[in-house]
């Protein structure tokens, strides 16, 4: 499966915004964001108004990063979304909040999202007492979701959960000494603090 192999500071700098994809490394003091170093290219440095279009390219190419997809794959997530009654940003949030690889990262089993995707298609977690190995499998409210119990597994989310700093979202229960969480409900807009204006994105796609 095709996936993004290049440096992934690169990707934090053109965003201007820390994508955490390094987990712990993004919170050291050469993180290239907190140094302000510019936006990757040889015109970088150059001041240029964005145009709408611009504008709503940067806050889609944004999302799609956070959450580690490529084209492909964030297109038909948007196509759903469209397909469902309702406000569309908010549904496409909860598609993407609700796969399996970001709800492991979230419940602080790994300290980046893509260390969630391997940790999930190497079998490590367990889905209602299912293995399941595919990242984008989507969890229900009530859903359990625990690391194997097995040593290299659970010696990893240890570690990870006891370096966590970030808090786990309000519609994720985590029981910590169990290597255990819950899906509660799904996800809210109000749950999510992303930094990305979500209504340019659909009008992007829905043109």
């Amino acid at each position: 499966m095709a996936r993004y192999i290049g440096p992934s500071c690169r990707q934090c700098r053109r965003e201007q915004i820390k994508l955490f994809s390094k987990g712990a490394k993004c919170q050291m003091s050469k993180c290239p964001v907190d140094k302000g170093r510019p936006i990757p290219g040889a015109h970088s440095l150059r001041r240029r108004k964005l145009t709408d279009y611009g504008a709503q390219l940067r806050e889609k190419q944004k999302l799609k990063r956070i959450y580690g997809l490529l084209e492909r794959q964030f297109r038909n997530y948007f196509k759903k979304a469209f397909s469902e009654k309702g406000n569309t940003g908010d549904h496409l949030l909860r598609l993407l909040e609700t796969r399996l690889d970001n709800v492991v990262y979230r419940l602080g089993f790994t300290q980046a999202l893509a260390a969630a995707r391997q940790f999930v298609r190497h079998g490590h977690v367990l889905v209602q007492g299912r293995r399941v190995d595919y990242p984008g499998y989507h969890v229900r409210t009530g859903d359990v979701i625990e690391v194997r119990d097995r040593g290299s597994s659970r010696q990893r989310a240890a570690e990870c959960l006891e370096a966590m700093r970030r808090e786990v979202p309000a519609w994720l229960q985590l029981t910590k000494n169990q290597f255990r969480g819950e899906v509660m409900r799904m996800p809210e807009p109000a749950d999510l603090t992303l930094p990305v204006d979500i209504s340019k994105v659909v009008t992007l796609y829905a043109k």
